[in-house]
């Protein structure tokens, strides 16, 4: 039936078989532009809203269509529907897709920025990991030789319990705790084999920060929290690039 308006421009019409076959190659290559469509859509291309699709359903089989109509011009504009489709599905779709990904992650990073600060690493280390909670940002400082040196850092911002860090109520023995006039906690903790384990607590802007390590003193501890800063775009483009930042709920 399509094929009957199509005679005067199509010499594959001229008969009925002839249409039939034309027909039947139209609907194949068609479809099979259909489902290379849905493939792209399926991999989070956009193709538009569900009017726009609708329309574009319609498009792989005119393409196919035109191909059969002995006209330079119309056969180009076809080969130029095609390929932009092809560079579209294939390319640029894939692309915008990964970088919407890309901004929603950043996005979901960035729901607490009260709590994305990050102190500069202690010499020899490197931030190592860090991990973005509802209520917290925790960083992980190691050596920057892993495996030929050890050493750990811990530096925990998260939102505050109390107005002004308080020591417990109760310690174990082995544990020292004093707030000095600043309102910075200090916690001591010693450990088997004459091992130390300190912890520095801090309000730092509407945030509690905690940083605690059995390798540096509170010296080394307290230059960490003073240069705290928040978390830049490159230092958090970084830590996702290297795939050493996750979320947890």
């Amino acid at each position: 039936m399509a094929g009957l308006p199509a005679r005067t421009v199509v010499p594959l019409c001229g008969s009925v078989r002839q249409r039939l076959g034309w027909a039947v190659l139209v609907f194949v290559l068609g479809t099979l532009g259909v489902f290379a469509g849905l493939t792209a859509y399926s991999g989070d291309v956009s193709l538009g809203g569900a009017g726009t699709r609708v329309a574009l359903t319609g498009a792989p089989y005119a393409v196919a269509a035109a191909f059969f109509v002995p006209s330079r011009w119309v056969r180009s504009g076809a080969l130029a529907v095609l390929a932009a489709g092809v560079a579209y599905g294939g390319f640029v779709g894939p692309a915008q897709a990964q970088q919407r990904q890309h901004d929603a992650e950043i996005a979901r990073y960035r729901e607490k920025p009260e709590l994305l600060y990050l102190g500069d690493a202690p010499q020899g280390m490197q931030v190592s990991h860090a991990e973005v909670g509802p209520a917290s940002f925790a960083v992980d400082y190691r050596p920057t030789r892993a495996g030929y040196e050890s050493g750990y850092v811990g530096l925990v911002v998260r939102t505050p319990l109390t107005p002004t860090p308080r020591c417990p109520e109760l310690t174990a023995k082995d544990e020292t705790c004093a707030v000095d006039a600043h309102g910075e906690m200090v916690m001591v903790h010693d450990l088997p084999g004459g091992t130390r384990e300190v912890a520095l607590t801090r309000r730092h802007q509407n945030a509690e920060v905690e940083v605690n390590s059995q390798t540096l003193d509170e010296s080394g501890l307290r230059r960490l929290l003073n240069t705290l800063h928040p978390l830049s775009d490159a230092e958090l483009e970084k830590l996702m690039r290297e795939k050493a930042i996750d979320y947890r709920l």
